[in-house]
């Protein structure tokens, strides 16, 4: 799942740096609030979250207070926009890089270098053993395995707005399915690590 809405999504600035995240906004708070009465009834074996704080904090408020092992991933991180760090969503949306996929963000990354690391977090996560594991990372992670699930030939769509603290389930075969083709359509065969 994404993570519930920022204090960042609502001045609606971008961050690829987990150290400039500024946690859950209150409506945030209330959306993971509220997926924790959604999922309480699911036994959760591990929870596998990105280093955001946002991340961390809606991880913790969905789990609503069950303890669970515990492993953060960098590879879920957000993408890494380099000299976009705390420019407007306007500001992303109208670079280069946004609208080419193979371009890096000055000082940061490319979208498919983001795929690519996306593609390996989930094909890691499908080599565990656990039956059920909760993933809270960012929007786009999220829209692609979505997409890539589904076949789709385009990882923006055919899904595009990634609602806020909301689930989205996978079975360990469609999430492999995701990762081998986010990997694919990010320039490379190689998902697993």
């Amino acid at each position: 799942m994404r993570h519930g809405r920022s204090v960042l999504n609502v001045a609606g600035v971008v961050n690829g740096d987990p150290a400039l995240d500024r946690g859950l906004a209150d409506d945030g708070v209330e959306e993971a609030e509220r997926l924790a009465d959604q999922i309480a009834n699911v036994a959760i074996d591990l929870l596998v979250v990105s280093p955001f704080p946002r991340a961390m904090q809606t991880a913790e408020l969905a789990l609503g207070g069950r303890t669970v092992p515990t492993e953060v991933d960098v590879d879920l991180g957000d993408v890494r926009i380099g000299e976009l760090e705390g420019k407007t969503l306007d500001d992303y949306r109208h670079s280069a890089p946004h609208h080419d996929r193979d371009v890096a963000f000055p000082g940061g990354e490319s979208l498919n270098d983001a795929a690519r690391r996306y593609a390996a977090a989930y094909a890691r996560i499908c080599d565990r053993d656990e039956a059920t594991t909760l993933v809270v990372c960012h929007e786009i992670p999220v829209r692609y395995a979505v997409n890539a699930a589904g076949g789709s030939a385009d990882l923006d769509r055919p899904l595009h707005d990634v609602a806020n603290a909301t689930p989205y389930l996978f079975d360990e075969p469609a999430l492999l399915r995701a990762a081998l083709r986010i990997a694919e359509l990010a320039g490379t065969t190689k998902a697993r690590t």
